[in-house]
């Protein structure tokens, strides 16, 4: 049977019957001397035993707490940019366009800006009013993480105002913000690390290679895909590009492929980096016992969290290919069945089959009948 740690009445009866067994004695008068030192030294033994119990724990990561987690990230991981362990925040970055009423006016280095989600950006490079009242400079966030990212057009204000400018804004999308790796996510990149050791450039290796660039949440590797020596890797950004499905844009994937192109063997004919191509998979659902908005949002939250689990494109196990995921009916019935408060409904769906090697299945439109 497995070691558990005993009660602290457990605890206090085994001291008892030690200090017994000791002395060869039969019984222990109750508020004895003797009683109270044992009771006092079985207390001090099960805080011990607790302490033993609790950094157990520690030494495996898979149920290690975040301090000792970060240790044996540090131990097993080196990411993109060479930190070791946790990826950590990133800051946002990108161009700004600066209207103004006097041509000449400067708009220094360390100008600060703020924008409607309340974070401050600083100008890190120089710009000026032209002769047609506008100009340009590049920024980037002072606080990290996603927050940072701005859309294209978005209004930024001059904090101080500068005279001659009347108003700034974002060119194009303001990127590159990241969050601080969760601990679950920090987990499963040491696991998988320790259950897939280097090979030298097999597929896991791309998986693992892509997954220490900051913002890759989820990749897959598969070989062959575009012909004989080649190797293409898919991957997913579902905290940066959460306004996007997830889905990578170009510029993301040629930050993967330019970090996979430093660790890849030089043996390899071709690589290739993509997006996966989205795959809505519909149906419809009838007889739904409880048709309330609330219950439809429930069972729209739990199949999409079942096809971030179970999609996937073309990809390798254990060296060997597999096709793009098929999306089986049952799979979408047991989500559904797992939302809060369904308890009866009749689904109407097919097992969705991915067109071709590169598709991956997200949520796409649910018919209530």
């Amino acid at each position: 049977m497995p070691w558990t740690t005993p009660t602290l009445k457990e605890t206090r009866r085994l001291t008892r019957d030690y200090v017994l067994s000791q002395l060869g004695a039969k019984v222990m008068i109750p508020n004895s001397v003797l009683r109270i030192m044992s009771d006092a030294m079985s207390g001090l033994t099960h805080l011990t035993l607790l302490y033993i119990d609790w950094l157990s724990k520690q030494f495996l990561p898979d149920t290690a707490e975040q301090e000792w987690l970060d240790r044996h990230g540090v131990i097993w991981l080196v990411n993109a940019d060479g930190s070791l362990g946790r990826k950590a925040a990133t800051y946002a970055k990108g161009a700004l366009r600066f209207e103004g009423s006097v041509a000449g006016t400067l708009i220094p280095i360390g100008s600060v800006l703020t924008g409607n989600n309340g974070v401050e950006y600083q100008t890190v490079t120089a710009g000026a009013i032209s002769s047609d009242l506008a100009g340009s400079a590049n920024a980037v966030a002072l606080t990290s993480g996603v927050i940072g990212n701005l859309p294209d057009g978005e209004a930024l204000f001059l904090s101080p105002a500068i005279d001659g400018v009347t108003s700034a804004f974002a060119v194009g999308d303001m990127t590159g913000g990241v969050d601080m790796e969760t601990d679950e996510q920090l987990r499963e990149r040491v696991l998988f690390r320790i259950r897939q050791p280097p090979m030298g450039g097999d597929a896991n290796d791309y998986v693992a290679w892509a997954m220490a660039v900051p913002g890759v949440t989820r990749a897959w590797c598969s070989p062959l895909e575009m012909g004989m020596g080649t190797v293409t890797v898919r991957f997913m950004m579902d905290d940066v590009r959460a306004g996007n499905g997830g889905f990578p844009l170009q510029e993301d994937c040629d930050m993967v492929a330019e970090y996979l192109d430093t660790q890849r063997p030089v043996a390899v004919k071709d690589f290739f980096v993509e997006a996966p191509i989205p795959e809505p998979i519909d149906f419809t659902i009838t007889k739904l016992l409880d048709d309330s908005e609330s219950a439809r949002a429930g069972i729209e939250a739990s199949v999409t969290d079942m096809l971030r689990i179970r999609a996937a494109p073309a990809h390798a196990v254990d060296g060997v290919a597999q096709a793009a995921q098929t999306i089986y009916a049952a799979w979408v019935s047991e989500a559904i069945l797992d939302a809060p408060g369904v308890d009866e409904f009749a689904l109407v769906m097919t097992d969705h089959y991915m067109p071709s090697p590169g598709h991956m299945a997200v949520l796409g439109s649910i018919h209530y009948g």
